[in-house]
Protein backbone atom coordinates (compact mmCIF):
# COMPACT_ATOMS: atom_id res chain seq x y z
CA UNK A 1 0.00 0.00 0.00
CA UNK A 2 3.08 2.48 0.99
CA UNK A 3 4.69 1.49 -2.13
CA UNK A 4 1.42 2.12 -4.28
CA UNK A 5 1.22 5.40 -2.68
CA UNK A 6 5.23 6.71 -3.35
CA UNK A 7 4.60 5.54 -7.07
CA UNK A 8 1.48 7.64 -7.13
CA UNK A 9 3.26 10.76 -5.85
CA UNK A 10 6.14 10.35 -8.42
CA UNK A 11 3.73 9.74 -10.79
CA UNK A 12 2.26 13.13 -10.20
CA UNK A 13 5.51 14.75 -9.38
CA UNK A 14 6.60 14.03 -13.24
CA UNK A 15 3.35 15.75 -14.72
CA UNK A 16 4.04 18.53 -12.77
CA UNK A 17 7.12 19.21 -14.20
CA UNK A 18 6.03 18.02 -17.39
CA UNK A 19 3.75 20.71 -17.84
CA UNK A 20 6.51 23.49 -16.15
CA UNK A 21 8.79 25.52 -18.12
CA UNK A 22 12.05 25.16 -15.77
CA UNK A 23 15.09 27.22 -16.39
CA UNK A 24 18.09 26.12 -14.38
CA UNK A 25 20.64 29.44 -13.39
CA UNK A 26 24.02 29.30 -12.60
CA UNK A 27 25.90 32.34 -12.41
CA UNK A 28 29.57 31.71 -12.74
CA UNK A 29 33.34 33.20 -12.07
CA UNK A 30 35.77 30.93 -12.35
CA UNK A 31 34.44 27.66 -11.83
CA UNK A 32 36.43 25.48 -14.41
CA UNK A 33 37.49 23.10 -12.17
CA UNK A 34 33.35 22.46 -11.27
CA UNK A 35 31.07 23.89 -13.98
CA UNK A 36 30.71 20.53 -16.10
CA UNK A 37 29.79 18.04 -13.75
CA UNK A 38 27.11 20.92 -12.55
CA UNK A 39 25.54 21.30 -15.29
CA UNK A 40 25.38 17.88 -16.02
CA UNK A 41 24.23 16.76 -12.99
CA UNK A 42 21.37 19.22 -13.39
CA UNK A 43 20.75 17.99 -16.77
CA UNK A 44 20.54 14.87 -15.08
CA UNK A 45 18.41 15.43 -12.50
CA UNK A 46 15.87 18.09 -14.43
CA UNK A 47 15.82 16.84 -18.14
CA UNK A 48 13.16 18.73 -19.07
CA UNK A 49 14.72 22.02 -17.97
CA UNK A 50 17.49 24.10 -19.96
CA UNK A 51 20.48 24.88 -17.77
CA UNK A 52 21.80 28.73 -18.01
CA UNK A 53 25.14 29.74 -17.31
CA UNK A 54 26.23 33.25 -17.07
CA UNK A 55 30.11 33.81 -17.07
CA UNK A 56 31.26 36.75 -15.07
CA UNK A 57 34.49 37.87 -16.60
CA UNK A 58 36.01 34.13 -15.67
CA UNK A 59 39.59 34.41 -16.22
CA UNK A 60 39.41 30.47 -16.67
CA UNK A 61 37.79 28.39 -19.37
CA UNK A 62 34.40 28.45 -17.14
CA UNK A 63 32.81 29.47 -20.33
CA UNK A 64 34.16 26.66 -22.83
CA UNK A 65 33.53 23.80 -20.29
CA UNK A 66 29.96 25.07 -19.86
CA UNK A 67 29.00 24.46 -23.25
CA UNK A 68 31.24 22.00 -23.42
CA UNK A 69 28.64 20.18 -20.69
CA UNK A 70 25.26 21.25 -22.52
CA UNK A 71 25.01 24.51 -20.92
CA UNK A 72 23.16 27.97 -22.37
CA UNK A 73 26.37 30.19 -22.14
CA UNK A 74 25.97 34.06 -21.80
CA UNK A 75 28.22 36.65 -20.30
CA UNK A 76 27.62 39.57 -17.92
CA UNK A 77 30.41 42.01 -17.80
CA UNK A 78 29.48 44.02 -14.47
CA UNK A 79 31.41 41.82 -11.66
CA UNK A 80 29.50 41.18 -8.77
CA UNK A 81 26.98 38.08 -7.94
CA UNK A 82 24.35 40.75 -7.62
CA UNK A 83 24.64 41.96 -11.39
CA UNK A 84 24.36 38.41 -12.82
CA UNK A 85 21.13 37.27 -10.84
CA UNK A 86 19.42 40.75 -12.00
CA UNK A 87 20.39 40.17 -15.11
CA UNK A 88 19.12 36.48 -15.66
CA UNK A 89 16.13 37.20 -14.03
CA UNK A 90 15.76 39.90 -17.19
CA UNK A 91 16.48 37.58 -19.77
CA UNK A 92 15.20 34.23 -19.22
CA UNK A 93 11.34 33.36 -19.45
CA UNK A 94 9.46 30.35 -17.60
CA UNK A 95 7.40 29.01 -15.34
CA UNK A 96 9.73 27.87 -12.25
CA UNK A 97 13.58 29.18 -11.85
CA UNK A 98 16.17 27.28 -10.00
CA UNK A 99 19.18 29.52 -8.87
CA UNK A 100 22.41 27.80 -7.82
CA UNK A 101 26.13 28.25 -7.30
CA UNK A 102 28.29 26.88 -9.99
CA UNK A 103 30.41 25.28 -7.34
CA UNK A 104 29.52 21.80 -7.00
CA UNK A 105 28.58 22.04 -3.40
CA UNK A 106 24.62 21.81 -3.83
CA UNK A 107 22.49 18.34 -4.78
CA UNK A 108 21.18 18.42 -7.93
CA UNK A 109 18.34 15.83 -7.49
CA UNK A 110 17.07 17.93 -4.56
CA UNK A 111 15.68 19.88 -7.07
CA UNK A 112 12.90 17.71 -8.58
CA UNK A 113 11.48 17.86 -4.86
CA UNK A 114 11.94 21.42 -4.61
CA UNK A 115 9.76 22.16 -7.49
CA UNK A 116 7.26 20.10 -6.65
CA UNK A 117 6.43 21.36 -3.54
CA UNK A 118 6.59 24.52 -5.01
CA UNK A 119 4.38 23.89 -7.35
CA UNK A 120 1.58 22.40 -5.37
CA UNK A 121 1.92 24.42 -2.32
CA UNK A 122 1.74 27.45 -4.72
CA UNK A 123 4.65 28.76 -3.18
CA UNK A 124 7.04 31.41 -4.42
CA UNK A 125 10.80 30.32 -3.10
CA UNK A 126 12.17 27.38 -1.40
CA UNK A 127 15.32 27.63 0.21
CA UNK A 128 17.96 24.63 -0.11
CA UNK A 129 18.87 24.76 3.76
CA UNK A 130 22.18 23.26 3.90
CA UNK A 131 23.26 20.18 5.85
CA UNK A 132 26.57 19.43 5.31
CA UNK A 133 28.15 16.12 5.08
CA UNK A 134 31.66 17.03 5.10
CA UNK A 135 33.35 19.05 7.43
CA UNK A 136 35.36 20.80 5.21
CA UNK A 137 32.01 21.67 3.37
CA UNK A 138 31.01 24.73 5.82
CA UNK A 139 33.64 26.68 7.18
CA UNK A 140 33.37 27.83 10.76
CA UNK A 141 33.69 31.88 10.36
CA UNK A 142 30.98 30.67 7.46
CA UNK A 143 28.29 29.03 9.66
CA UNK A 144 29.17 31.43 12.53
CA UNK A 145 28.46 34.65 10.30
CA UNK A 146 25.14 32.95 8.77
CA UNK A 147 24.09 32.34 12.23
CA UNK A 148 24.21 35.86 13.62
CA UNK A 149 22.90 37.00 9.82
CA UNK A 150 20.22 35.13 10.08
CA UNK A 151 19.12 35.79 13.92
CA UNK A 152 19.74 39.62 12.79
CA UNK A 153 16.86 39.22 9.76
CA UNK A 154 14.43 37.18 12.12
CA UNK A 155 14.96 40.45 14.76
CA UNK A 156 14.26 42.62 12.49
CA UNK A 157 11.87 41.06 10.20
CA UNK A 158 9.76 38.57 12.27
CA UNK A 159 10.43 35.50 10.68
CA UNK A 160 12.72 32.83 11.06
CA UNK A 161 14.73 30.94 8.05
CA UNK A 162 17.27 28.66 9.37
CA UNK A 163 19.83 29.68 6.06
CA UNK A 164 19.07 32.71 4.76
CA UNK A 165 22.71 32.79 2.64
CA UNK A 166 22.00 29.65 1.02
CA UNK A 167 22.67 30.10 -2.95
CA UNK A 168 20.36 27.36 -3.83
CA UNK A 169 17.10 28.22 -4.07
CA UNK A 170 13.71 27.63 -6.75
CA UNK A 171 11.56 30.49 -7.84
CA UNK A 172 7.80 31.18 -8.76
CA UNK A 173 7.73 33.33 -12.23
CA UNK A 174 5.82 35.91 -10.29
CA UNK A 175 8.81 35.97 -7.57
CA UNK A 176 11.65 36.71 -10.43
CA UNK A 177 9.61 38.78 -12.39
CA UNK A 178 8.50 41.44 -9.33
CA UNK A 179 11.87 41.35 -7.68
CA UNK A 180 13.86 44.55 -8.13
CA UNK A 181 17.61 43.16 -7.49
CA UNK A 182 19.45 45.70 -6.19
CA UNK A 183 22.69 44.26 -4.70
CA UNK A 184 25.14 43.65 -6.79
CA UNK A 185 27.53 40.98 -4.90
CA UNK A 186 27.03 37.86 -2.88
CA UNK A 187 24.57 39.90 -0.40
CA UNK A 188 22.08 38.67 -3.09
CA UNK A 189 21.09 35.88 -1.14
CA UNK A 190 19.89 38.31 2.06
CA UNK A 191 17.86 40.74 -0.20
CA UNK A 192 15.75 37.64 -1.72
CA UNK A 193 14.94 36.77 1.75
CA UNK A 194 13.68 40.26 3.03
CA UNK A 195 11.64 40.64 -0.33
CA UNK A 196 9.98 37.59 0.12
CA UNK A 197 9.75 38.34 4.57
CA UNK A 198 8.56 42.16 3.34
CA UNK A 199 5.78 40.85 0.95
CA UNK A 200 5.02 38.43 3.11
CA UNK A 201 5.43 35.81 0.27
CA UNK A 202 4.16 32.26 0.90
CA UNK A 203 7.84 30.30 0.95
CA UNK A 204 9.68 27.24 2.45
CA UNK A 205 12.96 25.95 3.25
CA UNK A 206 13.63 21.92 2.30
CA UNK A 207 16.85 20.39 4.08
CA UNK A 208 19.29 19.61 1.33
CA UNK A 209 22.77 17.69 1.14
CA UNK A 210 25.84 20.37 0.99
CA UNK A 211 28.82 19.14 -0.22
CA UNK A 212 32.70 20.17 0.01
CA UNK A 213 34.10 21.76 -2.76
CA UNK A 214 35.95 19.31 -5.10
CA UNK A 215 40.14 19.65 -5.06
CA UNK A 216 41.48 22.61 -7.11
CA UNK A 217 38.10 25.05 -6.58
CA UNK A 218 38.41 27.93 -3.99
CA UNK A 219 35.38 29.92 -2.92
CA UNK A 220 34.93 33.47 -3.49
CA UNK A 221 33.62 34.38 -0.42
CA UNK A 222 35.40 36.49 1.97
CA UNK A 223 34.20 36.03 5.86
CA UNK A 224 35.05 38.95 6.83
CA UNK A 225 34.65 41.60 3.79
CA UNK A 226 31.09 39.78 2.19
CA UNK A 227 30.38 39.37 5.83
CA UNK A 228 29.94 43.23 6.49
CA UNK A 229 28.55 43.62 3.21
CA UNK A 230 25.70 41.49 4.09
CA UNK A 231 25.17 42.86 7.42
CA UNK A 232 25.60 46.71 5.69
CA UNK A 233 22.92 45.01 3.48
CA UNK A 234 20.49 44.05 5.71
CA UNK A 235 20.90 47.41 8.12
CA UNK A 236 20.48 49.62 4.09
CA UNK A 237 17.32 47.10 3.85
CA UNK A 238 15.84 48.18 7.20
CA UNK A 239 16.15 51.52 6.90
CA UNK A 240 14.46 51.55 3.38
CA UNK A 241 11.21 49.01 4.74
CA UNK A 242 11.60 49.71 8.28
CA UNK A 243 11.85 53.51 8.07
CA UNK A 244 9.64 54.66 11.29
CA UNK A 245 11.61 51.72 13.45
CA UNK A 246 15.03 52.75 12.27
CA UNK A 247 14.51 56.71 12.28
CA UNK A 248 12.76 57.11 15.95
CA UNK A 249 15.27 54.30 17.33
CA UNK A 250 17.67 56.98 15.96
CA UNK A 251 15.58 59.78 17.47
CA UNK A 252 15.42 57.96 20.69
CA UNK A 253 18.87 57.64 21.31
CA UNK A 254 19.27 61.51 20.60
CA UNK A 255 16.33 62.20 22.87
CA UNK A 256 18.29 60.12 25.75
CA UNK A 257 21.90 61.76 25.25
CA UNK A 258 19.87 65.54 24.95
CA UNK A 259 18.09 64.60 28.54
CA UNK A 260 21.23 63.35 30.39
CA UNK A 261 22.98 66.88 28.89
CA UNK A 262 20.11 69.00 30.15
CA UNK A 263 19.75 67.01 33.81
CA UNK A 264 22.67 68.49 35.66
CA UNK A 265 21.85 72.27 33.44
CA UNK A 266 17.78 72.10 34.59
CA UNK A 267 18.84 71.28 38.34
CA UNK A 268 21.36 73.94 38.45
CA UNK A 269 19.24 76.43 36.93
CA UNK A 270 16.30 75.61 39.44
CA UNK A 271 18.53 76.14 42.58
CA UNK A 272 20.34 78.55 41.59
CA UNK A 273 18.34 80.73 38.89
CA UNK A 274 21.18 80.51 36.05
CA UNK A 275 22.49 78.43 33.35
CA UNK A 276 26.22 77.49 34.03
CA UNK A 277 27.30 75.68 30.64
CA UNK A 278 25.54 77.56 27.67
CA UNK A 279 27.49 75.39 25.39
CA UNK A 280 26.26 72.23 26.79
CA UNK A 281 22.47 73.79 26.92
CA UNK A 282 22.84 74.76 23.54
CA UNK A 283 24.31 70.99 22.33
CA UNK A 284 21.25 69.69 24.42
CA UNK A 285 18.46 71.66 22.62
CA UNK A 286 20.57 70.77 19.07
CA UNK A 287 20.33 67.25 20.12
CA UNK A 288 16.66 67.49 20.88
CA UNK A 289 15.49 68.82 17.66
CA UNK A 290 17.39 66.48 15.77
CA UNK A 291 15.80 63.77 17.74
CA UNK A 292 12.15 65.20 16.42
CA UNK A 293 13.59 65.81 12.99
CA UNK A 294 14.51 62.17 12.77
CA UNK A 295 11.02 61.05 14.20
CA UNK A 296 9.46 63.34 11.49
CA UNK A 297 11.57 62.06 8.90
CA UNK A 298 10.59 58.44 9.44
CA UNK A 299 6.74 59.20 9.54
CA UNK A 300 7.64 60.56 6.17
CA UNK A 301 9.32 57.66 4.85
CA UNK A 302 6.82 55.35 6.29
CA UNK A 303 4.37 56.65 3.86
CA UNK A 304 6.79 56.54 0.74
CA UNK A 305 7.58 52.51 1.89
CA UNK A 306 4.23 51.97 2.54
CA UNK A 307 3.73 52.91 -1.43
CA UNK A 308 6.33 51.50 -2.59
CA UNK A 309 4.97 48.26 -1.01
CA UNK A 310 2.01 48.49 -2.99
CA UNK A 311 3.43 48.72 -6.80
CA UNK A 312 5.79 46.26 -5.53
CA UNK A 313 3.09 44.05 -4.57
CA UNK A 314 0.60 44.96 -7.28
CA UNK A 315 3.97 44.27 -9.64
CA UNK A 316 3.67 40.70 -7.89
CA UNK A 317 0.10 40.06 -8.48
CA UNK A 318 0.44 40.85 -12.23
CA UNK A 319 1.37 36.96 -12.82
CA UNK A 320 0.00 33.48 -12.23
CA UNK A 321 0.75 31.34 -9.03
CA UNK A 322 3.36 28.75 -10.07
CA UNK A 323 1.80 26.03 -12.56
CA UNK A 324 -1.50 27.74 -12.91
CA UNK A 325 -0.16 28.38 -16.61
CA UNK A 326 0.00 25.34 -17.72
CA UNK A 327 -2.94 24.20 -15.21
Amino acid sequence: MLQAMEIEEAGEAERILQRLRVAVLVPCFNEEATIAAVVEAFRRALPEGAVYVYDNNSRDRTAEAAAAAGAVVRREAHQGKGYVVRRMFADIEADVYVLVDGDATYDAPSARAMIVRLVEERLDMVVAARVDHDEAAYRRGHRTGNLLLTGFVTAVFGRQFSDILSGYRVFSRRFVKSFPVLSGGFEIETELTVHALELGLPVAEVKTPYFARPEGSASKLNTWRDGFRILWTITRLYKSERPLRFFSIIGGLLGAASILLAIPIVTTFLREGVVPRLPTAVLSTGLMLLAFLMVTCGLILGTVTRGRREVKRLAYLRHRPPGAEKA
